[in-house]
């Protein structure tokens, strides 16, 4: 079938490619009136974007459209935003962001329907769209998808291609997942973000009564702190300051005031000089990656999924004699559909951690709350 529509008013900077006025869609049931422009997160430059009109992108094969209802800000947007990752995320500006987001389909590139999507159908989409027949990927461990970026093989939305700070977004058909009925779109959009807590939770290897440290009292950290406890963590202790830690004694972690003493000394008092059996590193912070292997119980796991954006540099001679391990921790990998229960019935809290919500054409403010530590911003809802 084909969908026909009127061609953009106007030029538009090439923000999003251009798309011919005819394309073929597979549509099953009544398909909604799509216009031909939105309005999207165009970032120029480093710390210079607007609220555009663009054309709205079109599915191709095994693709979908979807209507954003809800998207949030990562701590990865920021960086981008502010140009810390040169040449990589994004390869060039301008650029759409924004990859955790929450919505429903309104059309169905050729083939998507053979998977069983439909139209209407609400979902929360993930970042990474990855060849699929690469080794990792064959393994499950698409997330290190070994044609990353590459043409034609991989995209990860958001980061290397056109992300959902948007009206709509395109995603391939890998890459989204059915909300529950008990899940609304504000907390779907929290849904990526969730599946990355529970990896780091799984790439620490926590076990039924392991004592956990978090460095970072972020999202990550704080939904790490309820995949720790899902996987069975007999106490978690979340080492942070300022309004996000008091969030997470809230919540009824136990916590370290990096302002009040050593964080270090703290949890190994904590702990009765032996130290926690796992850290979940979630600051990306050099200095929090160095307390975070001075946490470690010997023979303990240390899994880092902030991304620091300097070097860091580390004392390995406790690495070796204590044999610890220190194991990176990138995205999720099959996440998404084992956290959505948790979600659901309440076990990873994610209405707990969204803090505020702004319009997409309110998106300096929303950014400039996510910047300032003393707003208590954790999550941040942006509604297109």
């Amino acid at each position: 079938m084909t969908h026909q529509r009127a061609a953009p008013a106007g030029p538009v900077g090439g923000i999003i490619p251009e798309v011919p006025v005819s394309v073929p869609l597979d549509v099953i049931g009544g398909a909604p009136l799509i216009p031909p422009t939105m309005q999207a997160l165009v970032v120029l430059e480093p710390d210079r974007f607007e609220i555009r009109e663009v054309p709205v992108p079109m599915p191709a094969e095994n693709e979908v459209l979807a209507r954003v209802r809800a998207v949030s800000i990562c701590g990865t947007d920021a960086h981008l935003i502010h140009g810390d990752y040169p040449g990589f995320w994004p390869p060039a500006f301008p650029f759409v962001p924004g990859h955790e987001w929450a919505g429903e389909i309104v059309a169905l590139g050729p083939g998507a329907a053979r998977y069983g999507w439909r139209i209407g159908e609400r979902v929360a989409g993930t970042s990474h769209d990855a060849c699929g027949v690469c080794q990792k990927c064959v393994e499950g461990r698409y997330n290190l998808c070994e044609n990353y970026g590459r043409d034609g093989l991989h995209r990860q939305y958001g980061h290397n291609a056109q992300g959902s700070d948007a009206t709509y977004v395109v995603h391939g058909v890998k890459c989204v997942f059915r909300l529950p009925d008990g899940i609304t779109f504000d907390e779907g959009a929290v849904i990526d973000p969730a599946s990355i807590a529970l990896h780091v939770a799984n790439r620490g290897g926590v076990a039924p009564g392991d004592t956990v440290a978090i460095t970072g009292a972020g999202a990550i950290g704080l939904l790490g702190g309820d995949a720790a406890l899902a996987r069975g963590a007999g106490r978690v202790i979340v080492v942070g300051r300022g309004p996000r830690l008091a969030k997470a004694a809230s919540l009824g972690f136990e916590t370290v005031d990096t302002a009040d003493r050593d964080p270090v000394a703290a949890v190994r008092d904590l702990t009765g000089g032996l130290g926690a059996d796992v850290v979940l590193e979630c600051a990306g912070v050099p200095e929090t990656i160095v307390w975070a292997l001075g946490m470690l119980r010997r023979g303990g796991r240390c899994s880092v999924v902030g991304i620091p954006t300097v070097p860091v540099e580390l004392a390995l001679q406790r690495l070796v004699l204590d044999e610890l391990e220190l194991v990176g921790s990138r995205a999720s990998a099959g996440e998404m559909r084992r956290v959505m229960p948790l979600v659901e019935s309440g076990r990873m809290r994610v209405r707990e951690i969204m803090t505020h919500r702004f319009a997409l054409a309110d998106y300096a403010d929303a950014l400039a709350t996510f910047h300032d530590r003393s707003s208590g911003a954790i999550k941040i809802i942006v509604n297109p």
